[in-house]
């Protein structure tokens, strides 16, 4: 029986749950750990904004640390953690090699939040106005993002495309990813059709996808729209917007850039479509979950709703063609009947695919196992010992290097 149950996490970021799903996700993983008991600190590099979550109200300990300094070195040598999760492979490739040489018996858990070569390789494509391509994965960051894999004893997965992706392309063992979604359920008390009024999109603008998203809304689909629906506004909700974002604020023709909202489920829910023609990314999408939870149909891309529906309909329409999505957007808002259907094809979603009860149990079942069974696992992945190896030689001295140059 295992009873240790230290946990660290070292964030890219301070979580932001009202800011980005990656912010809710994090929230959540640290939930399911204090539902079991672990003792848990979470470290960042990052600054402490303003609106990240004050993590010690969940008896959580913040410990801010430095890159290329000892002193995490003793700090986590101190802690002697039982389980280290990155908070994406940058994190692991900054933390890995020392967490690895201080604490070698902790099980150490990257989550992935969404695969980085997979979105940065569709981001090149619609920059170079062509057609995405899977032979455009093999990237110097997908060399660095698979290599981080492989050195860790699992990978947490949002997404079941890029699982697959992953095995089939990648060739990596399914022993070392786990497929673990974003959670979400529908709310109690929502507004009927009749009660609701405009459309919506959100999204954190300091993501690259969300930024391309609303110039594609602004200069291609919403006219469409706003041609048939003159009297109808699109608000636009975002954290951290630069003035390129603001700059396409136009009242005058119902696009209004409104910034970060204070509560994005408020806002979401009186909303009666939400508009996400995203056109690169990967992971899942925040916004669409918000969507299905607040029982707020969306006309989203194929990249939009990629991994998230299964066999199941979607609570709402898929096109990537514009003039389709702006169709399918206008008889979205004005037919009751069918927005009514699409909105329960959200909460079936929910029910069957994002709801914590189907994950929760199997997931902590899984960590204790791979803690009980932590040397046969690894002995299983000797391409990760090597890696591992190899990034402890070059990356510890080129941090030793750094260390001395900043004395």
């Amino acid at each position: 029986m295992i009873q240790s149950k230290r946990l660290l996490i070292i964030g890219f970021v301070w979580p932001e749950p009202k800011s980005s799903a990656a912010g809710s996700r994090m929230m959540q993983l640290i939930e399911l750990f204090i539902e079991q008991e672990f003792e848990i600190t979470f470290a960042s590099t990052a600054l402490n904004l303003e609106f990240s979550e004050d993590v010690s109200v969940l008896g959580v300990t913040p410990k801010p640390i430095e890159l290329n300094a000892p002193s995490f070195d003793l700090f986590i040598t101190e802690l002697q953690p039982d389980v280290v999760v990155f908070d994406r492979f940058m994190v692991e490739e900054q933390f890995g090699w020392r967490v690895a040489s201080c604490c070698p018996n902790a099980l150490r858990i990257l989550d992935t939040i969404d695969l980085h070569c997979l979105r940065l390789a569709r981001q090149a494509a619609v920059k170079e106005q062509r057609e995405f391509s899977l032979d455009d994965l093999y990237s110097d960051t997908a060399k660095r993002e698979i290599a981080s894999i492989l050195r860790c004893d699992v990978s947490l997965m949002v997404s079941e495309f890029e699982v697959e992706v992953l095995q089939n392309h990648f060739k990596i063992a399914s022993n070392l990813l786990y497929y673990l979604p974003i959670l979400a359920t529908r709310l109690n008390a929502i507004p009927t059709f009749e009660e609701r009024s405009g459309f919506m999109f959100i999204g954190n603008f300091l993501h690259e996808p969300n930024w391309d998203c609303i110039k594609y809304l602004s200069e291609v689909i919403w006219p469409l729209i706003h041609a048939k629906l003159p009297d109808v506004k699109l608000t636009v909700y975002g954290a951290y917007p630069m003035q390129k974002v603001m700059e396409l604020h136009k009242p005058k023709r119902n696009f209004c850039i409104m910034g970060r909202a204070d509560d994005a489920i408020e806002v979401t829910k009186n909303a009666r479509v939400v508009l996400a023609p995203i056109r690169f990314g990967a992971g899942i999408k925040g916004k669409l979950l918000d969507a299905m939870q607040c029982g707020t149909p969306s006309v989203t891309s194929s990249v939009g709703a990629e991994g998230m529906y299964g066999v199941l309909d979607w609570n709402g329409f898929i096109h990537d063609n514009p003039n389709d999505f702006a169709e399918k957007a206008v008889m979205l808002y004005q037919d009751k009947r069918v927005w009514e259907k699409r909105q329960q094809n959200g909460f079936e979603l929910l029910e069957q695919r994002y709801k914590k009860d189907i994950f929760a149990r199997d997931f902590m079942d899984a960590i204790q196992s791979l803690r009980m069974h932590i040397e046969t696992h690894r002995k299983s992945n000797f391409m990760g010992s090597i890696l591992h190896h190899h990034l402890l030689a070059s990356t510890k001295y080129m941090s030793k290097w750094i260390e001395e140059k900043n004395k």
